[in-house]
């Protein structure tokens, strides 16, 4: 087309439109035309989650990531003083593997302090202290559910007529065995994947057709760099 429409580029002629009437007619299986179920463009789009594992530690680098952040950002310089003081009565090298156990004593800490901390000023301290580790306890939230690492989500595409739980038993849990589907966020979707069913291999050039060009560019290039020269 002399103007794309859109991401359009290719316009069909009469002899185009005639070959596809004719494939369709014909109904059979070649290397331009193939037979499918409509179901087998179809699939379900899962999204596979994984737990949120943490560690806990009361060092200076991550006292100040924790209190660098916005819930602590109306502190004065003598609020800040008094809770690093009360923070660093945790900095004894210990390093916690379990959310629930950490934030006990963390809110321990606090209470032998002057300044009081809000709910999300909590928050902010507990992330701010943590760092991601897979030899840690899985955190968890209310009822003792899992809580995701929104850092480790990934979303695959199920075909339509398999199931996703066996599909995540066998292509994703022999590699991340406490994996999960949260399907409340399961997707269904559609697509006509042209290149995948029509894609034919074409071999690469040999290496020696490659050399045996580039020396012939060289020296093209070479003829004309002594002529500028003469």
């Amino acid at each position: 087309m002399r103007k794309g429409l859109g991401s359009k580029r290719n316009e069909l002629g009469p002899d185009d439109i005639n070959t596809i009437v004719k494939l369709y007619g014909d109904f059979e299986q070649t290397d331009k035309s193939k037979i499918f179920n409509t179901t087998d463009f179809f699939y379900h789009t899962i999204t596979v989650e994984r737990p949120l594992r943490l560690n806990f530690a009361a060092t200076p680098a991550r006292i100040e990531s924790a209190l660098s952040s916005k819930a602590f950002s109306k502190y004065d310089a003598e609020s800040r003083l008094a809770l690093e003081s009360s923070l660093a009565t945790l900095a004894t090298g210990e390093v916690w593997a379990n959310r629930d156990a950490f934030a006990k004593v963390l809110r321990g800490a606090l209470a032998n302090g002057e300044t009081p901390v809000t709910g999300p000023q909590m928050k902010a301290l507990i992330s701010g202290l943590s760092e991601r580790d897979d030899t840690a306890d899985i955190c968890t939230g209310a009822k003792g559910k899992y809580e995701a690492d929104t850092d480790l989500r990934d979303t695959e595409n199920v075909p339509w007529d398999e199931d996703i739980h066996a599909y995540l038993e066998r292509e994703v849990k022999p590699f991340v065995p406490d994996a999960w589907i949260d399907e409340d966020k399961t997707k269904e979707g559609c697509e006509i994947p042209f290149t995948r069913h029509f894609y034919k291999y074409v071999p690469p050039r040999a290496l020696e057709d490659i050399d045996a060009d580039l020396d012939a560019v060289l020296g093209r290039i070479r003829t004309r760099l002594e002529q500028v020269k003469a």
